[in-house]
């Protein structure tokens, strides 16, 4: 049997879409159908299973973390650019560089800090593009204690995005100035700067599960991930982000999504860009 004779039932399918939104948070259409089919039946296949039944079964009895991730990784989408939506990073720059005109936070260390988070970062475009622009307009951020947090479920878009090479095909649409921000290698390649890679930090994190960091973040990135997820999960994941967002942070999402049942919470200040109202901003600074 191959991997194209395996069927799949609408009982199988309901299985597999109750399955991922347990573990995930994601909610499939019924327009999925024909990508779950195409892109489960090869793991469903090479595990010398008969039937995505079988397949379910083994992951409902089976609490083994690498299967239980190919699973999840399958059924996750990742499309992204570079300067995807631009102005988004028009208002981060202009966010910042207020930043830096005002008496600004401290870290530990004793330097002016800036936290943002790429929350959904696939393969590493949108934070190493806030990297980008932002030590390219604001030199003086290098002597600030600057950490980019990009954190996606997807293991593999990760490790991708951790070693910060690319096709020269993944620069299309860019100027000339901003082509020069890049390493150019052999064979088309083309890399993150190190300067640049270093202000990044890469973690696998289901968004559904605990936030193992503290914040609070001058921005927030969340962009294409809600469309996943159900109107009550939306709300649940956008009300935690502002628990994690500074008094005077911002939250970018999807020009395809609103922040439905949180929209008490959050100001509406430009093109799908959001800023805390004054009673869910929080204090601490860690």
């Amino acid at each position: 049997m191959s991997a194209g004779d395996i069927k799949l039932s609408n009982t199988e399918f309901e299985a597999i879409k109750a399955k991922v939104y347990q573990l995930a948070g994601i909610s499939l259409s019924d327009a999925k159908r024909t990508l779950v089919m195409s892109r489960l039946a090869k793991i469903v296949h090479g595990m010398g299973l008969a039937s995505f039944s079988a397949y379910v079964e083994f992951l409902n009895r089976k609490a083994d973390p690498a299967h239980v991730q190919e699973f999840v990784n399958a059924l996750t989408t990742n499309l992204t650019r570079f300067y995807r939506e631009e102005h988004h990073f028009d208002h981060l720059l202009a966010h910042v560089g207020e930043l830096i005109k005002a008496p600004p936070r401290v870290s530990t260390g004793g330097r002016p800090r800036l936290r943002l988070w790429s929350a959904g970062c696939s393969t590493g475009q949108e934070p190493y593009t806030m990297a980008l622009a932002l030590i390219n307009a604001y030199p003086a951020l290098k002597r600030w204690d600057v950490r980019i947090l990009a954190t996606d479920i997807d293991t593999k878009v990760v490790e991708t995005a951790a070693a910060g090479i690319y096709k020269s095909t993944d620069l299309a649409g860019l100027s000339g100035k901003r082509c020069a921000y890049f390493d150019h290698g052999p064979n088309g390649a083309v890399a993150i700067p190190g300067a640049v890679r270093s202000l990044v930090t890469f973690k696998t994190l289901n968004l559904m599960g605990q936030w193992p960091f503290k914040g609070p973040f001058d921005a927030v990135f969340c962009r294409n991930v809600a469309i996943y997820f159900d109107k009550p999960t939306q709300t649940r994941m956008f009300t935690r982000m502002a628990e994690f967002l500074a008094p005077d942070g911002f939250l970018y999402i999807g020009h395809s999504e609103n922040l439905g049942g949180c929209d008490g919470q959050f100001k509406l200040v430009d093109k799908t860009t959001y800023r805390l109202t004054p009673h869910d901003q929080i204090k601490a600074v860690a």
